[in-house]
């Protein structure tokens, strides 16, 4: 039996190639950060100032988007689990809250047996209620899924992912295929969510609380568990910790991520449809992640940026505009192995 001191200087040193050559850059990605931050804050009167309103709703779907990425980076990049049915916990987060909010509406029941369940339209009842249904899912789903690995992990993830796609296709009371409408946006005290200015600054307060919160994770011993399984899963268990159960919480934690970004996309959009959860979701998703740079935790949010904005910028000249992500992507690989961001913030980017 190690001591403590023993059991900690060998975790250290199983993770030491994650955390280490990150001190040199810490100024330079200390100013690339709050250069965004303030960048971001001050996007509203900018796009009154240019008469561009529309910017607005752009940017809180980037930002939307970006916490979907941010949470696949938690098991993806600090993690090691490459999943390709990430999309998945995004659309039930967002079928719930239409679902639910339709049957506020229309002041009918979502379900009568065994018990009756009303609808509601109260943000603060239905986006808690979405993160905690995305994460049931998730925690299902990653206690069968993680009882593999490699490609048997990723082709397991996409199979769960396809069967929610499909279920939900075939749910013809919802509109099926074609999705469903949300009939007006849910209600929040203090806030006006059929703003797009507010609604903006509520996207971008959600994405910031979860960084922080991804800060902390991954920066915790619950973090350095994580990533000491990434690095070398069967050190970790020689050295007694249950990597199972820590991987499953991670799993979880980013399901429910998920899950909040869908139920903000649905208001954001005031549209649901089963192709948020298709796997080709989850690919751009995971596109995004790679883009902005894995296992760094700003760097998703750039690489949101990158791809969305890329997108509304070339769809204006040609409907293939994928054509044009390929080099790009391959570019980022070559010149900017760590990313946007890592390229940005010098050195090796770690943690963002």
């Amino acid at each position: 039996m190690c001591g403590k001191n023993d059991l900690q200087k060998e975790l250290v040193q199983t993770i030491d190639p994650l955390v280490g050559g990150g001190k040199r850059s810490v100024s330079r990605r200390t100013l690339a950060i709050a250069g965004g931050a303030l960048l971001l804050l001050a996007l509203p009167m900018l796009t009154a100032m240019l008469d561009e309103p529309y910017l607005v709703t752009l940017f809180s779907r980037i930002l939307i988007y970006a916490l979907a990425a941010v949470s696949l980076d938690l098991m993806l990049g600090f993690g090691g689990m490459v999943s390709l049915g990430h999309a998945a916990f995004f659309g039930v987060g967002a079928y719930v809250v239409c679902i639910l909010s339709a049957h506020g509406f229309e002041g009918t029941p979502v379900l009568t047996r065994p018990f009756t369940v009303g609808g509601h339209e109260s943000a603060l009842v239905l986006w808690p209620l979405a993160v905690l249904l995305a994460a049931m899912a998730a925690a299902v789903i990653g206690a069968l899924s993680l009882r593999t690995s490699g490609m048997h992990f990723i082709m397991i993830t996409l199979a769960f992912a396809q069967m929610i796609y499909y279920f939900f296709v075939s749910l013809e009371a919802y509109g099926g295929d074609d999705g469903m409408s949300l009939f007006t946006r849910n209600t929040m005290p203090g806030i006006d969510l059929a703003d797009d200015r507010q609604f903006y600054y509520l996207c971008l307060a959600a994405l910031a609380a979860f960084l922080f919160f991804a800060h902390r994770l991954v920066n915790s011993r619950f973090g350095m568990v994580i990533r000491g399984c990434k690095e070398n899963e069967r050190r970790m268990k020689s050295l007694g910790f249950p990597t199972f159960r820590y991987r499953l919480v991670c799993f979880v934690i980013a399901g429910a991520g998920a899950g909040l970004a869908g139920a903000l996309i649905t208001n954001q959009t005031e549209y649901v449809s089963p192709g948020l959860m298709h796997w080709t979701r989850s690919g751009e998703i995971l596109v995004m992640v790679l883009l902005g740079g894995m296992g760094t935790l700003f760097g998703p949010v750039l690489g949101a940026a990158a791809l969305l904005l890329m997108e509304e910028l070339l769809s204006i000249y040609t409907e293939h505009w994928m054509v044009y992500l390929g080099p790009f992507l391959i570019l980022v690989v070559l010149f900017a192995k760590r990313g946007i961001y890592g390229w940005i913030a010098g050195g090796n980017g770690n943690h963002g």
